[in-house]
């Protein structure tokens, strides 16, 4: 192991905001142990006692949400009414969880001839999360809140952009009450991630990131026989019909794309629009994006903080780049700021094709990739036309025939018509392809990481 640390820097300044020590293997070992001997005791708890404990981590995230944000802001570059919304997202998640978990993961009695049957949800052991840097809060307590729920030891193993953030969301949920050492958070390499997966006390791994990274992680959880959920980005497509309400389109796309300074995995990223509507679609489109101008993420009034990292902002550019080396068409933005700070300018891609990074890839920041169809038909296939499946929209004045194609045609796990969203508590958030597997969220959400035993009973 090494004696480099590591760092968090302020995206918006370029300054260091803290460093930390790695862990020592054994150091990192004694975490997960600590998690499984508090899980022994957690497991007993009652539902509802456990339901208690969630409810009084919602109000610390309340209380401390101005502290939180900042920290967030501070660490990745969201703009700061961005992140106060993450807070209290956090906390809502919270009060669904405390107020539905026990109901969902109650015994259900089940009909047995001659016997009495049960079916029971108990928890699994240590749950493992990696997670990512864009969602500092919400990615950690989204699968932290509902294994806990269900009685589980939580492990997070943050990305190293918000470090500081993990470690206030440990010493948040001890203050609520939590028992010390459930909750687990890991300043460890990917070496030492990987031996942590391979611990027999781990049952469970969750990830949130890169394709790449989930196959990684996914195959050496395979080989231990343990439980995954991955959650692995997209390139959303968001379909603009013939008969779509043009204004509402872009203004809700812009909405869309511009999100957490365009770094979120649900973001609307691909806009396939038919031949009706493309030409004045682009136009709207590329004026309004001409208007946001990047700035402090501090400022109430800034639409557009710096990327997290000079290494992001430099990949999203040369997506940029090979794209229109390629045959797409730069209308608003695609040249890196001379200025402090890892900036990006809201930039819009048009006449984007196969072959090109902005209709293959994942533009994770500012950029929005906008492809025409030949008709409703065709924006379907073109749709379709990706190896990833988390979310989309449709934008449609048939709201009933959108429903229908939502369920029936479009190959992805989230689907918004005439809108767009991120997260709601109830319902399951998660996607298809190489967007991964698995839900968190609502029913199906708190029910990923538990052993569902059938119990019967002789008469």
């Amino acid at each position: 192991m090494s004696d480099k640390q590591l760092k968090t820097i302020n995206p918006l300044t370029e300054d260091v905001i803290d460093t930390y020590d790695y862990m020592s293997d054994a150091e990192a070992k004694a975490v997960v142990e600590a998690s499984h001997e508090a899980y022994l005791e957690w497991r007993l708890k009652s539902l509802d006692e456990r339901a208690k404990v969630i409810s009084a981590i919602a109000k610390a995230l309340r209380d401390r949400k101005e502290e939180f944000a900042q920290l967030m802001t501070d660490e990745v570059g969201k703009l700061i009414g961005d992140s106060r919304n993450e807070v209290e997202l956090c906390a809502a998640i919270c009060d669904y969880t405390a107020k539905h978990g026990p109901e969902v993961l109650a015994d259900e009695e089940r009909e047995v001839d001659g016997a009495k049957a049960y079916v029971a949800h108990a928890p699994i052991g240590v749950v493992y999360g990696i997670q990512p840097w864009n969602f500092p809060a919400y990615q950690a307590v989204r699968y932290s809140i509902s294994s806990l729920m269900a009685g589980n030891g939580v492990l997070l193993k943050h990305a190293e952009n918000c470090t500081g953030s993990g470690l206030f969301l440990r010493d948040l949920y001890e203050s609520a009450g939590l028992p010390k050492g459930l909750f687990g958070v890991l300043l460890i390499s990917h070496d030492q991630s990987n031996a942590v997966i391979e611990n027999k006390l781990v049952r469970g791994v969750t990830l949130t990131g890169s394709d790449k990274a989930g196959r990684a992680v996914a195959a050496i959880a395979g080989e231990q026989v343990k439980k995954t959920v991955l959650e692995l980005g997209s390139n959303d497509a968001y379909m603009v019909f013939d008969d779509a309400d043009l204004d509402l389109a872009v203004k809700t796309c812009v909405a869309g794309r511009i999100y957490n300074n365009g770094q979120t995995c649900v973001n609307a990223k691909r806009f396939i629009v038919t031949e009706r509507n493309y030409d004045a679609f682009v136009k709207a489109y590329a004026e309004a994006f001409a208007a946001i101008e990047p700035g402090d993420p501090n400022a109430k009034d800034t639409k557009l903080g710096p990327m997290v990292s000079k290494a992001q902002r430099d990949k999203l550019h040369e997506q940029v780049t090979e794209s229109v080396s390629k045959g797409a068409r730069v209308v608003v933005g695609g040249e890196v700021p001379d200025r402090k700070g890892w900036f990006y300018p809201a930039t819009v891609l048009a006449d984007v094709a196969p072959g090109q990074p902005a209709y293959d890839d994942e533009l994770f920041g500012p950029a929005a990739s906008i492809i025409k169809a030949k008709d409703d038909k065709d924006a379907m296939r073109i749709a379709n036309d990706s190896r990833y499946g988390l979310g989309g929209g449709i934008f449609s004045r048939d709201v009933e025939r959108a429903r229908k194609l939502a369920a029936t045609e479009f190959d992805t796990g989230m689907i918004f018509i005439n809108t767009f969203d991120v997260a709601t508590p109830n319902l399951p958030f998660g996607g298809v392809k190489d967007s991964g597997y698995g839900r968190e969220h609502g029913p199906e959400g708190i029910k990923e990481f538990v052993n569902v035993k059938s119990i019967k009973i002789a008469s």
